[in-house]
């Protein structure tokens, strides 16, 4: 019976320090002290970040050259582009505001494309900048919108072609709706996936040319309305 009592005294003894958290303490009336010291990082509301894009070109290249140019008219023919692959990227900072609501403000590169064939050879690649607005659900998805300015730059090489005209560098008006979800990481990381479509205005380019006998001629490509379909994952730091 002794030893049971014994045991009971040490077990009670024991018991409190093992069983109390590091942050609580006891006081000479036996009681418990939080001496646990938390502090809470107020945040900012401004926020840089980055993202990796994938994107998916739609749009026609309609030709045309003069009468006497190896047989070609003005309707000549035109290339329809559908959902063409390419890659980009795009920097971004922006700021929190009425709780739900961010602005943003994006530098990016759509991509480059490449088509080349026996005669000719075109490339397209666009850069961009838009003032993008967000609304935050509480679930971590959010919509948005954007607006801005694309600046295609085309390039044709083409037989007999001169090349000071080669490449035509462009601005077009730009516009976006967006669809993402964003999940925190830590306290300042913010993985951020999100879904774009895009449109924007066309470029026209002319290029001289001269055939075997040093007579001129021209051939213009008039590119369409150019949407985007695009994915994109990123990472935000707020501050």
């Amino acid at each position: 019976m002794k030893r049971l009592v014994s045991l009971a005294v040490l077990l009670g003894l024991a018991m409190p320090a093992v069983a109390a958290p590091s942050y609580l303490t006891r006081d000479n009336n036996g009681g418990y002290v939080v001496t646990y010291d938390y502090t809470d990082k107020a945040k900012t509301g401004w926020y840089v970040g980055a993202r990796a894009e994938l994107g998916f070109w739609n749009w026609e290249n309609k030709y045309s050259a003069d009468d006497d140019l190896t047989g070609l008219d003005n309707n000549y023919n035109s290339d329809k582009y559908s959902f063409e692959p390419v890659f980009g990227g795009s920097i971004f900072g922006g700021t929190r505001f009425a709780y739900f609501w961010r602005a943003e403000l994006e530098a990016g590169y759509l991509g480059y494309f490449k088509d080349k064939d026996a005669a000719a050879e075109f490339t397209m690649q666009i850069p961009y900048v838009m003032l993008n607005g967000y609304y935050d659900f509480t679930n971590g998805l959010y919509l948005g919108a954007g607006v801005g300015v694309a600046m295609p730059i085309t390039t044709i090489d083409m037989i007999w072609a001169d090349g000071s005209d080669r490449t035509e560098y462009g601005v077009a008006p730009m516009a976006g709706v967006m669809l993402g979800y964003s999940y925190e990481l830590d306290d300042n990381l913010v993985l951020d996936l999100r879904y774009r479509l895009a449109g924007m205005t066309g470029v026209d380019q002319k290029i001289d040319m001269f055939d075997t006998d040093g007579a001129p001629h021209w051939f213009q490509n008039d590119i369409d309305f150019i949407l985007d379909n695009s994915v994109s994952i990123g990472i935000r730091y707020e501050f």
